[in-house]
């Protein structure tokens, strides 16, 4: 079973969200509107929370966790994905924070603390160090990543349209389901 609680806190999905039967969701996490959760990947919101915002995908063998809470950081670090977000193959995202229309490309690792602003696209293979911001409407690459250019309109554009793609597929998915 793909979803499951921790102690008392139960994920809670809006709807038309696709959750692949290989994934597993655990605690508190919270995945919005016509998103989808893609196999074999885990989103264990044990110590903190997770949020997958509307019409994101977090795709095949991503890890999502997070950083309890401690006197000196109350809030701990958890881990927010905005709208309509493409989680690329094999992603590691841990406590970080992504904003809306963003790409995070194949077999990056995003760090505790990170804060990535709407409309950036990371490279494949990045790495984003702990606690670093980044500026809206880069790409950026590298391990670790640094910034390579502003992004071109068509690839701002780009962010959307690859969420939304996501969103057919899964939508195929939940069409051909056995209920």
């Amino acid at each position: 079973m793909p979803v499951a609680p921790y102690l008392t806190t139960q994920p809670v999905t809006g709807k038309r969200v696709y959750l692949h039967p290989s994934c597993q969701v655990i605690g508190d996490v919270k995945i919005a509107d016509d998103a989808s959760i893609w196999c074999n990947t885990v989103l264990r919101g044990d110590v903190n929370r997770i949020v997958v915002g509307r019409g994101s995908n977090v795709q095949d063998l991503t890890m999502c966790h997070v950083s309890h809470r401690t006197e000196e950081k109350p809030d701990g670090s958890p881990l927010i994905i905005g709208d309509y977000v493409t989680v690329g193959h094999s992603v590691i995202l841990h406590g970080c924070r992504i904003g809306n229309e963003c790409l995070i490309g194949m077999g990056s690792i995003i760090m505790d603390d990170v804060v990535i602003p709407d409309h950036v696209m990371v490279g494949a293979g990045s790495l984003i160090s702990p606690g670093k911001v980044l500026e809206s409407g880069m790409l950026y690459m590298g391990r670790p990543a640094k910034v390579v250019r502003p992004l071109t309109g068509e690839e701002i554009a780009y962010l959307r349209y690859s969420a939304e793609h996501y969103m057919r597929v899964k939508d195929n998915y939940l069409n051909t389901q056995v209920n």
